[in-house]
């Protein structure tokens, strides 16, 4: 039992939608009261149509125009720029560089969705929100990941084909999404820079892929994840989800999260 009015037994149960939405961020109370009118907020996938509709905030999932609204203030969305170097892991047992010190100067604590190897560098999400990373990370979701790598040789048109035309490693055939050569170099020893887009979470498929087609990988950076996408942060540095950002990862995650998932099957790298 609270001091709120609405959790006394004589009053409605819940919290009124308006007043939620207000404190997320959303809009103010009269502009959430025209979302309703207008019929873009529903409730547990339901348009709501009342305009005195209480919710539970920690319950209930509440979205706005198709985008997910998040009401947990607890929860913390943490983007980082994961340098080389450093193996993805809060707590390294060979005493390797890990993650703890970008996540030090948040009082959450705070664990890594999927890993990126030590090798690789690029965007890596941080948070406290268990479920959420879960599902991200989780293989049979295929949440998107963008890549650029470095790779040896002058790839072809024909490599990019095959590429996303698919071909068989030892753990089974697997196929890019897209690839796109972004430039080649001749000066020196040859390289090229081939951008692929992949759902797979299988380990270390990238370098896998690209050996597999005569084009080893020298570096190697993950610049999207699902919605997220790195920009301009440097590596080393984090950054806070924006608003628009974190309500675009919500509404992937509870999507079509897989029924089937286990803890254990979690194995998402490049």
């Amino acid at each position: 039992m609270t001091d709120n009015p609405t959790d006394s037994p004589t009053a409605p149960e819940g919290v009124r939608l308006q007043k939620v939405l207000a404190a997320a961020g959303v809009a103010s109370r009269r502009v959430v009261e025209q979302y309703i009118v207008e019929g873009r907020i529903r409730v547990n996938g339901v348009v709501v149509e009342e305009l005195g509709r209480r919710i539970d905030p920690e319950t209930d999932l509440v979205d706005v125009d198709g985008t997910a609204i998040q009401l947990d203030v607890s929860k913390r969305y943490v983007m980082l720029n994961k340098p080389t170097g450093v193996v993805s892991t809060m707590k390294d047992e060979n005493g390797r560089p890990d993650l703890r010190r970008f996540t030090e100067d948040y009082e959450e604590r705070l664990y890594n969705v999927g890993r990126l190897d030590a090798e690789t560098s690029g965007l890596l999400i941080l948070t406290n929100d268990g479920e959420l990373a879960h599902v991200l990370a989780h293989p049979s979701f295929g949440v998107t990941k963008v890549y650029i790598a470095k790779v040896e040789g002058i790839v072809t048109a024909q490599t990019i084909a095959k590429l996303t035309k698919g071909f068989d490693l030892e753990d089974g055939p697997i196929k890019a999404d897209k690839a796109r050569l972004l430039d080649t170099s001749k000066v020196g020893s040859e390289s090229s820079l081939v951008e692929l887009t992949l759902h797979s979470g299988r380990n270390r498929i990238v370098r896998r892929m690209m050996a597999a087609v005569g084009h080893p990988v020298t570096e190697l950076v993950r610049r999207q994840f699902g919605p997220l996408h790195l920009g301009t942060l440097p590596a080393g540095k984090t950054r806070e989800l924006s608003k628009i950002e974190r309500g675009a990862l919500l509404t992937l995650a509870r999507h079509d999260s897989p029924a089937d998932a286990t803890p254990g099957d979690v194995q998402e790298t490049e």
